[in-house]
Formats: C-alpha cells, sequence, structure tokens
C-alpha cells in the first residue's frame, strides 16, 4: 500500500513527507487541466453562426477531444508508474495551455479540431494520473476521500470551465478569446504550483519516455466490476457528452435562447450534480451506489426526452441535474470498485483504462447523434439517444443490483 506521505508509490519518489500544499496543488491542476476540455461547450453556438456548422461538424468537433483523451491514454496509460506522477501532470497542464494558446487564434475548423485533439491529450494523461496521483497522497484508510477528491477535482474543473466560459462570453468583449486568456493564466498558476509544491521522482526510479502504444491491461480479478463500472460510468458520460456537444445549439435555435452563461450553466449543473452524486455514493455501498446510479440516469434519459419533444427548458435543467447526481454515483462507485482495489504500482494503467472506457462511450455516441441529426433532425436524433441510454442504463443496473443482492447472501 502507498505511504501516506508520497505522491506516488515507491520507487517512484523517495520517502519524504508531502504537505498538504501538494494535495492542493495536484487537484488544483487536475481541475485546470479538464476547465480546459469545457470551455468551447457554450461557444459552440458562436463557432456554428461564424463559421456555418452544422449540428455534426459541432458534435465531431467535440468528439475529437474524446479521441484524444484516448489516444492518450493508450499510448501513455503507464507512463505516470514508469517515470513518477509530477513528471505527467506537469506534461498534462502544459498540454492544456497551449491549446488554450491555439484557441485564442482566429479560429478555423482544422484549427479548432487541433486544439481540441491537444486538450484532450492533456486531458486523457491527467484524467488517469491525476487520479492515481491524489489517491497516492492519502493513507490507506482514506481512500474513500482520496476518490472523492479525485473525482471531484475532475468534474468541478469540467464544471468551471463551462459556467466560466459563458460568463465571460456574455459580458466580456471577445467572446472566442476572453475565456481563453483566464485559462491560459490559470494554467501557468497550476505548472507553478506543480513545480514549487511536489516532490520530483527519486533520482534513481526516473524512468526514459517511450511513445509507443501500451496495451491497457485490468487484473483479472477485478475484470467483471471493470466491465459493469466502464458500462455505467460510461452511459452517465455518454449522455453528458451529447449534452454538452448540442444544448447551445438546441438553446440558440429551439428555444430561442441565445444567453451563453445559460448553455454553459446547463452543462456546468449536470458537472456539479457528479461532484454531488459522488459525495452521496461515500455514504453507500459501491454496488448499491452503481445499481441507483443507473436507475437515475433511466429517469435524466426520460427527462431529457421530454425536453426535446416539447422544447422545455425546466425539462432540460431537471435532466442535468439527474444526470449529474446518477453520473456521479457511477463514476464514484467505479473508481471505487476498480482503481482503489489494486495494488499502487498499477494504479495509473487501471485508472487510464479506466477513463479510456468512458471516453470512449463519451465520443462515439455524440458522434452519432451528429450523424443521426442530418438525416432526421436534433429533435428526434436526441430521442432515440434517449432511448438507447435508459435501456443501456437499466440493463446494467439490473445486473448489478442481482450481484449485489448475490453477494449480500
Amino acid at each position: 500500500m502507498p505511504s501516506p506521505t508520497t505522491l506516488s508509490s515507491p520507487p517512484h519518489v523517495a520517502a519524504s513527507a508531502v504537505p498538504r500544499r501538494a494535495v492542493v496543488a495536484t487537484a488544483f491542476a487536475f481541475a485546470v487541466t479538464m476547465m480546459g476540455t469545457t470551455i468551447p461547450t457554450p461557444l459552440y453556438s458562436i463557432y456554428s453562426a461564424e463559421l456555418a456548422f452544422s449540428p455534426l461538424t459541432v458534435t465531431v468537433l467535440f468528439a475529437v477531444y474524446a479521441l484524444g483523451v484516448v489516444g492518450a491514454l493508450s499510448l501513455f496509460g503507464r507512463l505516470s508508474d514508469d517515470l513518477g506522477r509530477r513528471p505527467v501532470l506537469l506534461i498534462a497542464v502544459a498540454l492544456a495551455l497551449f491549446s488554450a494558446i491555439l484557441f485564442m487564434l482566429p479560429p478555423s475548423l482544422p484549427l479548432l479540431i487541433v486544439a481540441r485533439v491537444i486538450s484532450g491529450l492533456g486531458a486523457g494523461l491527467m484524467s488517469g494520473t491525476g487520479t492515481a496521483a491524489v489517491i497516492d497522497l492519502f493513507p490507506a484508510e482514506r481512500k474513500a476521500a482520496a476518490g472523492t477528491l479525485a473525482v471531484a477535482a475532475n468534474t468541478g474543473g469540467l464544471a468551471l470551465g463551462t459556467f466560466l466560459a459563458g460568463l465571460l462570453a456574455d459580458v466580456a468583449p471577445l467572446p472566442l478569446a476572453v475565456p481563453f486568456i483566464a485559462h491560459l493564466a490559470l494554467c501557468a498558476l497550476a505548472l507553478i504550483s506543480l513545480a514549487a509544491w511536489t516532490p520530483a521522482p527519486a533520482p534513481d526510479a526516473r524512468g526514459t519516455l517511450r511513445i509507443r502504444p501500451r496495451r491497457l491491461r485490468v487484473p483479472p480479478e477485478i475484470r467483471g466490476s471493470f466491465v459493469r463500472a466502464v458500462l455505467a460510468a460510461g452511459t452517465g458520460f455518454a449522455v453528458t457528452g451529447v449534452l454538452t456537444a448540442v444544448s447551445a445549439l438546441f438553446l440558440a435555435k429551439e428555444l430561442h435562447l441565445a444567453s451563453h452563461l445559460l448553455a454553459g450553466s446547463v452543462v456546468a449543473i449536470a458537472f456539479a450534480g457528479m461532484a454531488v452524486g459522488q459525495l452521496i455514493a461515500r455514504r453507500m455501498r459501491p454496488r448499491t451506489a452503481l445499481a441507483v446510479g443507473c436507475a437515475g440516469l433511466v429517469l435524466a434519459a426520460a427527462a431529457l426526452a421530454a425536453a426535446l419533444s416539447a422544447a422545455l427548458l425546466a425539462a432540460l435543467l431537471v435532466s442535468a441535474v439527474l444526470l449529474g447526481v446518477s453520473g456521479g454515483l457511477c463514476l464514484n462507485a467505479g473508481i471505487a470498485t476498480t482503481v482503489e482495489q489494486v495494488p499502487p504500482a498499477h494504479r495509473g494503467e487501471v485508472s487510464s483504462s479506466f477513463f479510456a472506457g468512458i471516453y470512449l462511450m463519451l465520443a462515439v455516441p455524440a458522434i452519432g447523434v451528429g450523424l443521426l441529426a442530418v438525416a432526421t433532425g436534433l429533435r428526434p436524433a436526441g430521442l432515440v439517444f434517449a432511448a438507447v441510454v435508459a435501456v443501456l442504463a437499466a440493463a446494467v443496473g439490473i445486473v448489478e443490483l442481482v450481484g449485489a443482492r448475490r453477494s449480500a447472501r
């Protein structure tokens, strides 16, 4: 088990006391990196108007970020286990900073795609390494609290990014530049904090940077739990991905509400709800939390269907709340039954595998909705998607509930 005073498990970091500021620096860097991935969310309606983007273009632009995440996890899934956490955390924040610079340039579709992919690469490195790093900072008896903090940094950053961008786009000049200027400054602060407050890997444990595909492996003893956790949390991410990709267009074109703050707030509510959901999950058994979360996702899909079919803002907000809380339950329970159950030396790999799975489930449905929207329109495509999500969430929840009852006997 990891020492309560090391950033990463031996032999990556020399055994020495790690102050609380290392926890703050790591969580802050995690949140700031994830902020960059949702800052474009309330701006999609502006990009759509200025560059004549279709719903398909917007969903593809969103999805390439997720594919960048998966690419980073596939190429560098074990990198933090080999080199130590801090070097990979620094690379992740540097990529987020570089993507902010690209977004500040005059927009074009190729440039936006490159910026989104780079943002995804940074998020991919941070999702696996940040989660493992936060867990490593806590003693064994506080692993649940560590997992909660990791999810809070992740989802909190996602919520703050879309809310901040929406607010700045409404009140500041240059709405396509100012949000990224603010993110650039936060990234610089995160880099300074990581460099100053987190311990470097032990000199005799520094590995070599090797860019090559790595098969992300999951220990046999947790594979069943891993599959259920990815399907449950991935379903929540799939709905969140579609909501993120099309909410600004839906509000502007279907409800005639042009507020960027409102568009950002809808998605921020979902991500903030995830933070609430993972706090609730701490008071529940992981398998129970997973089953309850799946039931909530069914309700969230129903509310989303009502919002799309009747063009109701209230139903859209309800779906965001239900989605967030339910997704938070599934995400926290998923980490508790996977990443927290393996030895420290394998946490980076298992964490990366977990997030690779759920980010694939985030990207593919978003593109599917965009393709379907070309043929049927945005509302019918969303209704089909909501039905598929409801069926999948119900199936996973039933399997988990049956398994939990058998384990209790």
